[in-house]
């Protein structure tokens, strides 16, 4: 965890000044230049409170003047910002997708929307028919056996070896590549290479036998909530391919393989392995209590970019507690926010909310991971557009620090 994490969302103006090593005056300099946000304390209303990640940004910028080789290092672990995005904007306990409020969108959008804000700025792209090419069909019929991450990974390279027009990186071309890739792992995902005319939302469900309009609704807010999030480690991997010029499938099919990974994506086979282990919802403090006993800690919980707790698992938590407050997830959800909040300070996270709406749903196993994939896909289309469109290599450097050269005397 972050140490910004562990700091409240506000400091007084000694906190403050302390944490950035300068007087009281040069804070107050920097609140009238807009560099900190400085409010009325609600408790002292004749003080001022100063925000925490305004403070933080600031010193981590001073740091990095100061000591450019610690501070390269600390931009690899929730450090200081390496890249210029117009996608995804972080604060104050929320997101933004382009400037508007990702929670409000979550609310009322389809994922198509979300897919149109992100890949064109002003929203207005237009998505064509994206039928499964014949090759893919066929490959699915043979892949259907694998588990269905791995069905996701190994569809793309056969329809990239039928697609002339992968390498074509111009921002028209990359968003229509884009939607064939969507609703491709869409199809690898249930299996039904038939529905592509429909949102992805509607096709998962059909794929999934969701009936109901609820169901499908709860799948689009997932994805919605999924489809960005910053400069995230799957998110990072793809530009760094796409800087390479590869083509929109290989970016994707980075980002799959980053997502996977169990600090990532893959977290949500980690908390449903801790629901297993609490076997009930009454089970549940007793399961995290057994863990923390062992030394070992409790997946799902806490997230340094959301110290007051990690809005997205609240806006699905919210959605399945009004889809089925009755049912046993709900119970669950229930008695997992208890027991983080009593035993580990903390909040649940977007993996905890994917793995509750899979079970609220009656989803196969594996879906919240899946869920999470396609999602970000969205995201990912348009990082590399970004990127594309920025035309430079990412290539740093490495700080060495093995065995020195050999000098012949």
């Amino acid at each position: 965890m972050s140490e910004g994490s562990k700091l409240s969302r506000y400091l007084t103006a000694a906190e403050a000044a302390a944490l950035l090593g300068v007087s009281r005056s040069s804070l107050y300099a920097y609140v009238s230049r807009g560099r900190i946000h400085a409010e009325s304390d609600p408790r002292k209303p004749r003080r001022s409170r100063y925000l925490t990640a305004d403070v933080e940004r600031l010193r981590d910028r001073k740091e990095a003047r100061l000591h450019p080789e610690a501070a390269a290092r600390k931009t690899l672990a929730w450090g200081i910002p390496v890249l210029e995005s117009s996608l995804t904007l972080i604060g104050d306990g929320r997101f933004y997708y382009r400037g508007r409020d990702a929670l409000a969108l979550a609310r009322h959008a389809q994922f198509e929307d979300i897919v149109r804000l992100l890949w064109s700025s002003d929203g207005a792209l237009e998505l064509q028919d994206a039928p499964i090419p014949v090759p893919c069909r066929e490959a699915l019929g043979r892949l259907h056996s694998l588990p269905t991450m791995e069905r996701l990974q190994a569809i793309l390279p056969i329809a990239a070896a039928d697609d002339g027009t992968a390498f074509d990186t111009r921002a028209a071309n990359v968003a229509q590549t884009g939607w064939r890739i969507l609703n491709l792992l869409t199809a690898a995902a249930t299996l039904d290479t038939t529905c592509t005319s429909q949102p992805i939302a509607a096709q998962l469900a059909s794929g999934w036998k969701m009936r109901t309009h609820a169901a499908r609704r709860l799948i689009d807010l997932a994805l919605v909530l999924c489809a960005d999030h910053e400069l995230n480690v799957s998110a990072f991997a793809v530009r760094v391919v796409a800087s390479t010029r590869s083509s929109p499938y290989d970016v994707v099919g980075a980002g799959l393989a980053a997502l996977r990974g169990p600090r990532h994506g893959g977290y949500t086979a980690r908390v449903e392995r801790f629901l297993d282990e609490s076997g009930t919802p009454d089970g549940v403090r007793r399961a995290m209590t057994d863990r923390l006993r062992c030394g070992k800690s409790v997946p799902g919980f806490g997230h340094p970019l959301y110290p007051e707790g990690d809005p997205r698992a609240r806006a699905l938590f919210s959605a399945v507690e009004k889809m089925s407050p009755a049912s046993t997830a709900t119970a669950f959800l229930r008695a997992s926010k208890r027991a983080g909040r009593a035993l580990l300070g903390d909040y649940p996270t977007l993996d905890y909310g994917l793995v509750i709406l899979r079970r609220a749903l009656g989803l196969p196993r594996g879906s919240a991971l899946v869920l999470f994939a396609l999602g970000r896909t969205a995201g990912w289309i348009a990082h590399a557009m970004e990127q594309y469109a920025l035309d430079q290599l990412i290539r740093p450097r490495a700080a060495y620090k093995g065995l020195s050269p050999i000098k012949k005397i």
